[in-house]
């Protein structure tokens, strides 16, 4: 059965960081989409690379697991001025990547301006006007902090509405 004909699912989205990787989980039931969580991921910058990515992929798990989304949304690696940050995004792309992939999860990828479009409407939108979208279109009482999350949250919202389509 493809996303289209079902009428109620959860959809996760990621926004990878390897200081922070943003999560959002909504739930769809028709046209109704509800909050479910948000938050960050976070690793300790003083600890080993190889450990930073192993606690990342153990957090998405978590998250993945205990939430067992039917598609997940992620980021895609956009250009970086530093270089040294685009590795590191890239490292904790692949390894939430592993998490989903090892669940056999469908997935959307999204660049930055196609989450802003979505949930925005304008493509150049500010990082503020996403957030006080998400806020309005989840109907949430405060902006999501970290930014992070408000992040992920935005990524779901795309998945939401590219879920179409998708056919599984």
């Amino acid at each position: 059965m493809g996303l289209i004909a079902k009428q109620h699912y959860i959809i996760v989205g990621f926004d990878p960081g390897l200081a922070d990787t943003g999560f959002g989980v909504i739930e769809v039931k028709g046209d109704k989409l509800t909050c479910l969580d948000y938050g960050s991921l976070r690793t300790p910058a003083k600890v080993d690379l190889t450990k930073r990515l192993s606690l990342l992929y153990h957090k998405a798990e978590e998250v993945l697991n205990k939430y067992k989304p039917d598609l997940v949304g992620i980021e895609q690696l956009f250009f970086c001025r530093n270089v040294t940050t685009a590795f590191g995004v890239g490292q904790a792309r692949g390894v939430v990547m592993l998490a989903i992939g090892q669940r056999s999860i469908p997935y959307l990828e999204f660049t930055p301006l196609q989450v802003k479009q979505a949930v925005v409407g304008y493509g150049q939108g500010s990082k503020q006007q996403v957030q006080r979208m998400v806020k309005l279109i989840l109907n949430l009482k405060t902006i999501p902090k970290p930014d992070d999350a408000a992040d992920g949250l935005a990524i779901a919202l795309c998945a939401a509405q590219s879920r179409t389509t998708l056919l599984v």
